[in-house]
């Protein structure tokens, strides 16, 4: 339970706290203390943890989830890239001996390297569209609008969004992830929908990156932002999407930012959703079959 939650972009379970006479959130992530573990002087740290996200329940969501999340200092997201890859493909070896089989009836295989794709890349590649070309956000709502596949119902979505980089993202999530069989790697995203990453030279974008197969994410990663002043700035735009009716928008953690202002050496933050890498090992088509007690619909 935390008194702020954080570290993710979602809806939290809100719960009472009766003799503190407070509310408290189920955590969405635990990133932010394992930062603050960073900050106290504990270079590595990783935790296996239950989190909790008051969204949606299909094939590869599950409201109670696990995952692994790890901090490294004075490394970045490019050495997050190679670790992962290290992790994952270790793993299938130690559980299947192999890093080839079968998912789902489709050949699969981790061995490293990895396909990546910067984030405009992969849209341009799978989509065949360039978002770069974008100069206002009205433009790009224009385009994303002609494009054909896309439901009402998500159009309703894209008129809350307030910059180009809100609608890339969009676009990837619409038109790319499902592309993404084999496991690959996507990185470079925009700043708009990463408060918590450090920028790239090109400051429109942030080092994060995540990675896929099947479909569906593995995790979320990036370098990540150590700068006070730019983060408070984040998170004053983080307001300004939730007054717009963006309901997922960061909180301001007033403690954090204190914590980060006593020094917080470049760090490199890994994560891998425990649940999906088992669905992945073990051919589990949905992510009930890997979780004893999954969140089921009431009989209502």
């Amino acid at each position: 339970m935390q008194p702020i939650y954080g570290g993710g972009l979602a809806k939290p379970f809100v719960t009472h706290h009766n003799v503190l006479d407070a509310d408290l959130y189920l955590r969405i992530s635990d990133e932010m203390y394992l930062k603050r573990l960073v900050i106290g002087g504990i270079e590595k740290v990783f935790e296996i943890t239950k989190v909790f996200r008051n969204e949606g329940v299909d094939k590869d969501h599950n409201s109670e989830f696990t995952m692994f999340e790890a901090q490294i200092a004075y490394q970045d997201y490019a050495y997050g890239m190679d670790i992962i890859e290290e992790i994952i493909e270790y793993v299938a070896q130690q559980v299947l001996g192999t890093t080839k089989f079968e998912y789902q009836r489709v050949a699969m295989d981790v061995k490293r390297p990895w396909p990546r794709y910067r984030m405009v890349e992969a849209i341009s590649q799978f989509a065949g569209i360039d978002p770069l070309v974008w100069k206002t956000v009205s433009e790009a709502r224009d385009a994303i609008q002609k494009i054909e596949g896309i439901s009402e119902e998500k159009f309703s979505e894209l008129q809350k969004m307030q910059s180009i980089g809100e609608c890339i993202a969009f676009v990837f999530e619409e038109m790319v992830e499902d592309k993404l069989i084999q496991p690959t790697i996507v990185y470079d995203y925009p700043i708009e929908t990463s408060p918590l990453a450090k920028k790239c030279e090109d400051s429109r974008f942030v080092q994060r990156f995540e990675m896929f197969a099947f479909g569906s994410e593995l995790g979320n990663n990036y370098t990540e932002l150590n700068d006070p002043v730019d983060l408070k700035k984040r998170f004053i735009e983080e307001k300004k999407r939730e007054a717009a009716g963006f309901t997922e928008a960061h909180q301001t953690d007033d403690d954090y930012l204190e914590a980060i202002e006593h020094g917080f050496p470049p760090t490199c933050g890994i994560a891998i959703g425990i649940d999906r890498l088992v669905m992945l090992l073990t051919d589990a088509r949905s992510i009930k079959e890997v979780i004893p007690f999954p969140i089921l619909r009431p009989l209502r």
